[in-house]
């Protein structure tokens, strides 16, 4: 692993680097109680369900260790034990738990079992290639590959090895990445254009991105060659029969402007996209990933950062497509968005992808899961009637499901989120996120102690000291989200009906800075010492948030925020006049702390109703629920 081509492909990549979640401890009062309750309570949940559902015996099976069929329903269940790993592997960063340490060595241990000879791993079809779990994968002769469209036999591997390489940084053990460096050396003898190879590209993309990975860990540059096959021939009707929009097969990537189909697999073809453009200088790639990222920004992404307004197919609509009651937002979608988002910013260090990271983090993300940890949307609508089964059959959020993608991706994706707060350049340390931490890390030559204190995002004052050494220079680069520049999202789709007049500020050793932001971001250059104290304020206050008229969607309507967090009316707070809840412009808002509702929010209430994060809805059983408000003008 300590190559020099390893060193060469590192250099290769991005120009600016995540600080690692090893780095960073948590202390916040909003993120911490979020992602112990995933440690604490959703892991075990999950493994429990992975049992009673199959999904461990799978391996076993596979293995010839057990007698039986397939169980499960999917035929990427494999898939969901990987994930668990991934995100327990994360905990395991942040907090070291020998017994959980355990437990996963026993969970890889029952993957390696269901290991083909030759690497090749995708239970359902080591266990009998002729009868898939799903009715919806067609059986031509029974041999691999020959499904490729549907059958997930990439997927399955690209989530092993997404998974393996957060185990091995997290542990330094190679158990897990030795299974899927063999899965992955199967696929780089397996595909390809030379006589005996298979041409094909992934039905349900996410390989590319875990083959990149794997590059960059090891060097092996036949990873990096295979992850670009794949991407070159989508949409490439000399390679195979083309799978069509839904699965961005419909014509080249780079010819692609429209994000179109699943939004789960676009988004996570879009991230491999963006590691190609990063890694290659590829400016082919990059002027694709740009392109479809101005389409989704401007034309497809929800007030709460959703994405994908159809149910059928679980995908993007038309342009301006972006219905309430019938949205779908897979909480998958959210997650990938994230990933993607946080490629680009690590390629251009741009504030706008952050302001789509926290946008969707504070609301369309986290609303996937129950405040109890147990329970989860799989859509995330933003309207409710009580009556629409949006939730794949239910009104409410459910414990399960057959598809059990969005939780265990939660799973996966709330453990590392301490690793979205800082990035840096060998002199430039970017403050993405605002969240109390302390974190300790190398920038450039520096040894360097940062940390915030902050109530965020229920106020906008942060506390930040920094504490290199010995005294350096370097740049500090303080995002102020774009809701703090009265920017809803980056491009026009969403704006605030009336700009703040306020601005945020910041102080430097108890002087007030005469700076505007550039990029995004407060910039301070300087000679850093030890006990400097930085003292940001982002003043927030309830701003009405409209719709681009082309949507039509939310004509006369608006909806309500205050700093990063979306807010919804629910029928249980508003039981008497729900139906005629509206915004008057002559309205005042008050916002109030209620530390005994829905784990301790923010309520925005006027004289007639009350409004809660979006994020929490849904809590306390069905009901009605709306995001977009009637308006008056009056």
């Amino acid at each position: 692993m300590q190559s020099d081509e390893k060193t060469s492909a590192l250099k290769a990549g991005y120009q600016i680097e995540p600080v690692n979640i090893q780095n960073v401890k948590l202390t916040d009062s909003f993120w911490l109680p979020i992602i112990k309750r995933v440690q604490e309570i959703t892991i075990a949940y999950a493994i429990k369900k992975c049992d009673e559902e199959g999904r461990f015996e799978n391996f076993l099976i596979a293995g010839k260790q057990k007698t039986g069929t397939t169980r499960g329903e999917m035929p990427f269940d494999d898939t969901d034990v990987y994930k668990i790993i991934e995100g327990a592997s994360n905990t395991l960063i942040s907090a070291p738990n020998p017994k959980l340490e355990r437990v996963l060595d026993s969970m890889i241990g029952i993957v390696k079992i269901g290991q083909e000879a030759d690497g090749y791993i995708t239970t359902w079809r080591t266990i009998n290639p002729a009868k898939p779990p799903a009715s919806w994968v067609p059986v031509i002769e029974g041999k691999r590959w020959e499904s490729l469209q549907i059958s997930h036999e990439l997927y399955n591997p690209g989530h092993l090895i997404e998974a393996a390489i957060v185990h091995y940084e997290a542990t330094g053990k190679t158990n897990f990445l030795e299974i899927a460096i063999k899965a992955a050396d199967m696929l780089v003898r397996t595909f390809g254009d030379n006589p005996g190879q298979v041409k094909g590209v992934p039905g349900h993309q996410i390989v590319e991105t875990g083959l990149l990975k794997l590059y960059q860990i090891t060097g092996k540059k036949e990873y990096l060659n295979l992850a670009k096959y794949y991407l070159d021939n989508r949409g490439n009707p000399n390679n195979h029969k083309l799978y069509g929009e839904y699965a961005q097969d419909h014509i080249p990537i780079l010819e692609q402007k429209e994000a179109v189909g699943h939004a789960v697999r676009a988004v996570y073809m879009y991230a491999g996209m963006t590691d190609i453009a990063a890694l290659m200088k590829d400016k082919g790639y990059e002027s694709a990933v740009n392109n479809l990222w101005e389409n989704m920004i401007n034309k497809k992404m929800y007030i709460t950062g959703g994405i994908g307004s159809r149910h059928d197919g679980e995908a993007f609509g038309a342009n301006y497509e972006l219905p309430n009651l019938t949205a779908y937002n897979e909480t998958c979608a959210a997650i990938g968005d994230v990933y993607w988002n946080h490629r680009l910013h690590n390629l251009y260090g741009a504030s706008k992808y952050f302001d789509v990271i926290e946008r969707t983090m504070y609301n369309g993300l986290i609303s996937g899961i129950s405040l109890d940890g147990k329970q989860f949307f799989y859509p995330n609508a933003l309207e409710a009637d009580g009556v629409y089964k949006s939730n794949r059959g239910s009104c409410t959020r459910q414990g399960w499901f057959d598809c059990s993608c969005c939780p265990t991706n939660l799973i996966r994706f709330i453990p590392s989120i301490p690793g979205l707060i800082y990035s840096k350049t060998n002199d430039v340390l970017y403050v993405n996120l605002y969240a109390s931490n302390n974190a300790s890390f190398q920038l450039g030559k520096t040894d360097l102690q940062i940390s915030q204190q902050t109530s965020y995002p229920w106020n906008g004052k942060i506390a930040i000291s920094v504490n290199p050494k010995k005294e350096s220079q370097f740049t500090i680069k303080l995002r102020v989200p774009g809701w703090s520049r009265n920017e809803v999202l980056p491009g026009d789709l969403y704006s605030y009906k009336k700009a703040s007049t306020q601005k945020a500020t910041v102080i430097l050793n108890g002087e007030t800075l005469v700076i505007q932001p550039e990029n995004g971001y407060f910039v301070i250059n300087r000679k850093w010492k030890k006990g400097d104290k930085i003292n940001l304020n982002l003043p927030m206050e309830v701003q009405e948030v409209v719709t681009n008229p082309k949507a039509g969607i939310n004509t006369n309507k608006v909806s309500l925020e205050y700093g990063p967090i979306v807010y919804a009316v629910e029928e249980i707070d508003n039981k008497t006049n729900f139906d005629k809840i509206n915004v008057k412009s002559s309205d005042t808002f008050k916002v109030k702390k209620e530390a005994n509702l829905l784990q301790g929010v923010n309520v925005i209430e006027n004289s007639k109703w009350k409004a809660i994060p979006y994020y929490s809805w849904s809590n306390r059983g069905v009901g009605k629920m709306k995001v977009w408000l009637d308006y008056k003008n009056q």
